[in-house]
């Protein structure tokens, strides 16, 4: 079996047993949160040479890093298509107009032609409500490649443009799971590859630097089971971490986002709890096959 694989940017994941790690601390500044295209290029280019062929789920760090899951899935383009199931807080199909970051990047997931559906399931944030509504891409759903699964936004401004397909409301969690693992037949007929931020969990489970969900931990082990036997690749993002961005611009978009500072000692226990939760995390995974 593969086993994980550490993509070590933010120094967040050591200690991580049975982990191969990659060395990747010189590209922090360059592309946390957001990087232009070019930057990416350069990103895309080093993983192309330094990532080992054959791995297990891919451990990214920070949510601040979750765009390197449009690396991920775009490393798969001579593979059948599959599905894409995101559990994530946020709809990350926002507009970016530099580039792509970690809250633009499942617009470009949508483009990549071995993708054939993305499901982003967990979502509390307003980004999805109508005062918001103009700052998503809304073409990938109108073209039924990408669907929200919600829970206490209301929503019902997408039946005016006619997207209600794309956006699926839910009162809790649970209630969300059985819809999403009844359906799945129907909406996963194949392959899919799984991308896990934590962020999509209450701060009691584990603590992120974004607002956060509701789901428990057993609702991830819920999914992954229902996914047994279709798991073609899986990551994990979301860890807690700390920078200090050189760059102005950056320093800005996280002022605006309420990334908050945190104290040391808190950091640690912080660190020490999601740690536990990934171990939980990855060792549902292998069973599934990842």
């Amino acid at each position: 079996m593969n086993r994980p694989l550490v993509l070590d940017i933010d120094a967040s994941l050591h200690g991580l047993d049975e982990s191969r790690m990659l060395d990747l601390a010189d590209w922090q500044e360059a592309i946390r949160f957001g990087c232009s295209w070019s930057t990416w290029q350069a990103f895309r280019q080093l993983l192309a040479e330094r990532m080992p062929r054959h791995h297990g789920t891919v451990c990214m760090g920070s949510g601040d890093f979750h765009h390197i899951s449009h690396l991920l899935l775009e490393r798969r383009q001579q593979e059948s298509p599959f599905d894409v199931v995101v559990l994530d807080n946020h709809p990350d199909n926002m507009r970016f107009p530099f580039g792509i970051h970690c809250g633009s990047w499942v617009l470009h997931a949508a483009r990549l032609p071995q993708v054939r559906h993305i499901h982003v399931l967990g979502i509390t944030s307003p980004d999805v409500g109508w005062r918001h509504a103009w700052e998503n891409h809304l073409l990938p759903i109108f073209r039924g490649k990408l669907c929200y699964w919600t829970i206490g936004v209301d929503t019902n401004w997408a039946k005016l443009p006619g997207l209600a397909k794309g956006f699926r409301a839910f009162a809790g969690a649970d209630e969300l799971l059985a819809a999403f693992i009844e359906a799945l037949p129907e909406n996963i007929p194949g392959p899919v590859y799984l991308s896990i931020d934590k962020d999509v969990f209450s701060p009691e489970v584990a603590r992120t630097n974004w607002d956060q969900g509701c789901f428990e931990l057993d609702h991830a082990r819920r999914l992954i089971a229902a996914l047994n036997g279709k798991l073609i690749g899986s990551d994990l993002t979301g860890e807690i971490s700390v920078h200090r961005y050189r760059t102005p611009w950056k320093r800005w978009l996280s002022a605006v986002d309420g990334q908050p500072a945190i104290a040391a000692a808190t950091l640690g226990q912080w660190q020490a709890q999601q740690m536990n939760v990934n171990r939980q995390l990855l060792g549902w995974l292998a069973a599934a096959g990842q």
